[in-house]
């Protein structure tokens, strides 16, 4: 009996530590790439029922052991877990090899004309045309006067640590830009690369599930190809496959856009924190 007071609190030390919303999925697809410094690994997989369509994206492990052994090509069955704020596969096991699909033969750089080099600090944002989640016609020019943070996602992306996570950053930036004096102007801008899907009245509803203040956060979507040529120009890269529209790979760019609408910095991936942000726009000046 002595020892049932310590057995009660080690259940209930493991019970807090469970995540309360986690979920279990198996996967099943190939390796791409490998990062073991960086505890990631790019699976092609299948559709993973319940949850999302097939698609290609880069998965964090918990361990850089876990992808021992591991090399692109490689057939793996796999757990994803999904919690909250976050997912990584566990129990990766190797069933098999083939060989990695060969990518299209890329086409010639574009030239700066066509739009697609990379914007560099100082220079202009595009005036591309877009529809906010009004269905008001919008062009960046539209926003001179107020320095911009702006975003790329889409409303369907199922993975807490990609899309997701920009929503929740730009969400809880949104009380410190309205009470900091020095930062109170800047507009908050999320641009979504999937039109088909997020339509001006499916943005709304997403603006609303975050409790979006609309005076200082605006959604913006328009036609696929001028969307993508936009993104471009920040170094966003978005795939979609041909037999179904809903498998989206895709990278992640943020950006902070001065008063005069030329680029001052663009973040890259999903390693920036909203008070990085905040401190970089206060030397906007």
């Amino acid at each position: 009996m002595l020892f049932l007071p310590w057995l009660a609190v080690l259940v209930l030390a493991c019970a807090c530590a469970r995540q309360p919303d986690e979920r279990r999925f198996t996967l099943q697809g190939q390796v791409q790439s490998l990062e073991p410094e960086r505890k990631t690994v790019v699976v092609k997989h299948e559709e993973i029922k319940g949850f999302m369509p097939a698609m290609t994206m880069a998965y964090e492990v918990q361990d850089a052991k876990t992808l021992g052994g591991l090399a692109p090509g490689d057939l793996v069955n796999a757990t994803l877990v999904v919690f909250a704020n976050g997912a990584y596969l566990t129990n990766i096991k190797k069933v098999g090899n083939a060989p990695l699909e060969k990518p299209p033969a890329e086409a010639p750089v574009p030239s700066a004309p066509s739009g697609f080099e990379l914007l560099k600090p100082g220079e202009q944002v595009p005036e591309t045309p877009f529809v906010d989640q009004d269905g008001k016609r919008r062009t960046f020019g539209g926003f001179k006067g107020s320095p911009l943070v702006v975003t790329f996602i889409y409303t369907k992306c199922p993975l807490p640590t990609f899309c997701p996570l920009m929503d929740r950053h730009f969400a809880a930036m949104q009380k410190p830009l309205k009470e900091d004096p020095a930062l109170n102007k800047t507009h908050l801008v999320t641009v979504s690369f999937d039109p088909a899907t997020d339509t001006p009245a499916v943005l709304k509803q997403h603006a609303k599930t975050l409790n979006a203040d609309l005076t200082r956060w605006t959604f913006l979507t328009g036609e696929r190809d001028d969307i993508d040529r936009f993104a471009a120009r920040f170094g966003v890269s978005v795939g979609r496959a041909l037999n179904d529209p809903r498998d989206i790979t895709h990278n992640l760019r943020t950006a902070i856009i001065d008063a005069d609408g030329k680029v001052v910095k663009v973040y890259t991936g999903n390693d920036w924190s909203p008070n990085q942000i905040l401190a970089d726009l206060k030397t906007l000046g």
